[in-house]
């Protein structure tokens, strides 16, 4: 089975990893993973036709696909592969991410059979200030399998040939100027293990004298924050409060077959 995702939190890669076993996958052996989370992995691999099926998932940003995650699911291509696209987002709004997806999908030789939206914890949510905490859930997994295996079916039945139409608008919605910011180091709580490091998408942490970080190359999606074993990365945002006192309410994946 094979799974391509950008997903620097994971939550991505534990969705379109469900979606996969739903889809008939027995172990994690039985994936052609495909991950673009960082820079030595993104590299051209061409999906043969004969290779079947691909989901591809990542995460959404203001509405829209992640940059990063749109340059480097570009150099992928297919044969007329069906593909599965799944647009992961905050709880706030994915708004024109999915049907983006579908059309990076297609402009890359894919030919789109279902889509989905679910929900992953917001790169922003922190203990005492969550949104959708803890997310994807076994809940949102269990909807992630059920819908892998409808595709399955749909794919058995070849009943793909149908155009998919998925929610979202074209022209998609303005992407606004990139703000610098990146996360902070608490010193007092650094041990330099360099565990942000090796977990950052971006190559945007090194160690200097201290851990230091590009605020040109970072794409805030927090990795670092929700990896780091002693809680000594930050990131101060008054995006979190506001996600977490007008964003809470829960929402359910929504599936497109």
């Amino acid at each position: 089975m094979n799974v391509i995702y950008f997903s620097p939190t994971r939550t991505s890669a534990k969705i379109a990893e469900s979606i996969a076993y739903g889809m008939g996958a027995q172990s994690v052996d039985e994936l052609n993973i495909q991950d673009l989370t960082y820079p030595d992995s993104a590299s051209v691999k061409n999906y043969a036709r004969q290779e079947g099926a691909v989901i591809i998932a990542a995460p959404v940003y203001a509405g829209r696909i992640a940059q990063t995650a749109v340059e480097r699911l570009s150099l992928i291509k297919g044969e007329g592969n069906p593909a599965v696209v799944v647009a992961v987002y905050g709880n706030r709004d994915y708004e024109d991410a999915l049907v983006e997806l579908q059309d990076l999908a297609e402009s890359c030789g894919f030919r789109t059979i279902a889509g989905a939206a679910f929900v992953g914890e917001h790169s922003y949510s922190r203990p005492g200030m969550p949104t959708a905490g803890g997310r994807p859930d076994p809940s949102d997994l269990e909807i992630a399998f059920g819908f892998g295996k409808a595709v399955k079916e749909k794919l058995e039945q070849e009943k793909s040939e149908t155009e998919l139409i998925l929610p979202g608008n074209r022209p998609y919605v303005y992407k606004g100027p990139f703000t610098p910011a990146t996360p902070i180091t608490a010193d007092e709580l650094c041990t330099q293990c360099g565990t942000c490091i090796d977990y950052c998408p971006m190559d945007a942490i090194t160690l200097q004298d201290e851990i230091v970080s590009d605020i040109e190359l970072c794409i805030k999606c927090c990795a670092c924050v929700k990896i780091c074993p002693n809680e000594a990365r930050i990131f101060n945002t008054p995006y979190t409060e506001l996600l977490h006192k007008n964003f809470s309410r829960r929402r359910e994946p929504e599936l497109y077959l």
